[in-house]
């Protein structure tokens, strides 16, 4: 078996939500004895979410309705990864085109940035938009042509619902990449920059932290990517026979966050 004593020396956990903490409205069991048990025995954590369209306060709320302890500083979305990137960037201007919906909004304004309804914009961020038109499309599209950075808060092609899979920020992406003849800049996973932000954020240094997630195509290759190890937990998207051909290789594979937990504190038998 793989020699996974280091896991005893991690310190910060970044971890998803849907698949990993719950799936839809529908807990997974041992999720909030897992996060009770980081904060008794003092670990950090983070919850990082390609959910745009959310308020950190709001996924919060969602996390308590379930049971799972969440506070608003816990949560980070690919929303506020946008806004952070913008704020640190070297543009001199901050004015926005936001095609998305509250949670980029806010996000966005709490960063000091001007959104605007037209143009000009010195950025595009796009995100989930459950009210795109092309005529968001067309305004997207002529800003970005005109020198405007596109950035996309994440780039899930679907979104999983009780109707079947729903167009996701992606979809929305790939409309605007086509029409403007522009790649997008990523903010969420599987790109690194949320899980380098995230540690930034915390101050906590990579070898002590681990990515912890159900999506070898997101979660897993996003650690990947920004050089953090990672946990896939099989209670989600991904199984054991995806990770062969998998972009991204998960450092450790394991049934549960009780099972994660038992490894942690080296009482795994």
């Amino acid at each position: 078996m793989k020699d996974l004593t280091w896991l005893r020396d991690i310190e910060t956990f970044l971890i998803d939500l849907d698949g990993t903490l719950y799936r839809g409205n529908e807990v997974i069991e041992d999720a909030p004895a897992f996060i009770e048990w980081l904060q008794s025995s003092g670990r950090r954590y983070l919850y990082v979410t390609n959910n745009s369209s959310r308020t950190p306060e709001q996924v919060a709320d969602h996390l308590r309705h379930l049971g799972i302890p969440a506070q608003t500083e816990d949560v980070f979305t690919s929303s506020q990864v946008a806004a952070e990137y913008i704020k640190t960037d070297g543009r001199s201007g901050k004015r926005v085109f936001a095609v998305g919906e509250g949670g980029l909004y806010t996000a966005l304004t709490e960063a000091g940035c001007e959104v605007v309804k037209e143009g000009p914009a010195d950025y595009v961020v796009q995100g989930i938009d459950r009210d795109f038109s092309y005529e968001k499309l067309k305004h997207a599209s002529l800003l970005i042509q005109s020198g405007a950075l596109f950035i996309s808060t994440n780039v899930d092609k679907a979104l999983p619902t009780e109707h079947g899979l729903l167009p996701g920020s992606g979809s929305l992406a790939a409309a605007i990449r086509t029409a403007s003849g522009t790649e997008p800049l990523v903010m969420g996973k599987p790109a690194a920059r949320m899980i380098d932000f995230a540690i930034e954020r915390l101050g906590v240094s990579k070898d002590r932290a681990v990515v912890v997630g159900d999506n070898l195509e997101t979660d897993i290759l996003a650690g990947v990517n920004a050089d953090v190890r990672t946990v896939l937990v099989l209670t989600g998207f991904s199984k054991e026979e995806h990770i062969e051909s998998a972009e991204g290789r998960p450092t450790v594979v394991l049934h549960s966050l009780t099972d994660l937990r038992r490894h942690v504190e080296g009482t795994e038998q």
